[in-house]
């Protein structure tokens, strides 16, 4: 398939992908918004562009996509199933790819009980996994899923994300597989901190021939404080963040907590660029987009190559 992404010519010519991410205004600040992705230029192979996370309202995900472009940084566009049901995500990835977006990532979505619109009504006409099954549908065969015929399909690289973390484990392969067989391309996954359980979960993925098939991106989060890594151990749904990780930040000095938690981070890009069935990170600098150039750098990723 070629999609005129440039995640997917990265990928195919075998480099070790690096992907950034970009959560679009709580309003219409453009200008934040470019600054923003301006730390991102030339560092990444694309950035997710996020969509209402947390079930917060933001500027759209194919908008601020949009402007992302213009900034000089491929986006890929986030969906989730949460806010519209099947027409209006159609209509919203024909009027994506009509603009030049080329990378998608679909997603159930936060529960609208964790955002700032507890009363809103969930949709979930379709799953995560029916979303990815009707974007191939559409780029594939060229059809509508009501069975219309397209008259220029969207010819999008398909994403979806995956949580190793989450219970019961011995699972968790199994639904990568239902999403390779409903037919993504790329999977990014919840922030790794826990490196014993994604070895064993890529393992499991490389013996069940699911690496030959989809490009895994393990995402990666730096820590910025103890109370950070706190919080995502305690209050945020499917982390795993080991107490080893909190021990080590506690370990030095206040002042060098930021940099310890960059540290960290490289050394986990470090093992995921030797370990088989790994064709790259999400790197999600959460708020610290500015930190991008810096952890790049440090990771050993640049210069990020031309294809």
């Amino acid at each position: 398939m070629k999609s005129g992404s440039n995640l997917e010519k990265i990928l195919k010519a075998g480099h070790f992908a690096f992907t950034g991410e970009v959560g679009p205004p709580r309003g219409a600040n453009v200008d934040h918004l470019r600054e923003k992705v301006s730390h991102l230029k030339g560092n990444v192979d694309m950035a997710n562009i996020t969509d209402n996370q947390t079930a917060m309202v933001r500027m759209s995900s194919w908008a601020a996509s949009m402007i992302c472009m213009e900034e000089g940084v491929e986006p890929n566009f986030q969906m989730v199933c949460r806010d519209r049901n099947r027409l209006a995500m159609q209509a919203d990835i024909l009027g994506a790819y009509a603009h030049g977006i080329r990378n998608m990532l679909c997603l159930s979505g936060d529960h609208q009980q964790f955002g700032d619109h507890p009363q809103s009504k969930g949709v979930f006409d379709l799953d995560s996994m029916q979303l990815i099954g009707m974007v191939k549908k559409m780029r594939d065969e060229g059809k509508f899923l009501g069975g219309a015929d397209i008259d220029v399909p969207p010819e999008i690289f398909i994403g979806a994300a995956a949580n190793p973390f989450a219970e019961p484990f011995e699972w968790r392969v199994h639904r990568l597989a239902k999403k390779v067989a409903a037919g993504a391309d790329f999977i990014q996954t919840q922030c790794v901190f826990n490196m014993e359980r994604i070895r064993e979960w890529v393992k499991q993925a490389n013996d069940m021939g699911l690496t030959d098939k989809i490009a895994i991106l393990p995402g990666i989060t730096p820590m910025k404080s103890v109370g950070m890594a706190k919080y995502m151990k305690n209050k945020v749904p499917g982390m795993d963040v080991p107490d080893e990780i909190i021990k080590r930040l506690q370990g030095v000095d206040k002042k060098k907590v930021a940099d310890e938690g960059i540290k960290i981070a490289c050394e986990q890009i470090e093992e995921f660029k030797e370990m088989k069935g790994v064709a790259g990170v999400h790197l999600m600098a959460i708020e610290w987009e500015h930190k991008v150039p810096e952890i790049a750098e440090r990771a050993g990723v640049l210069p990020r190559p031309e294809v």
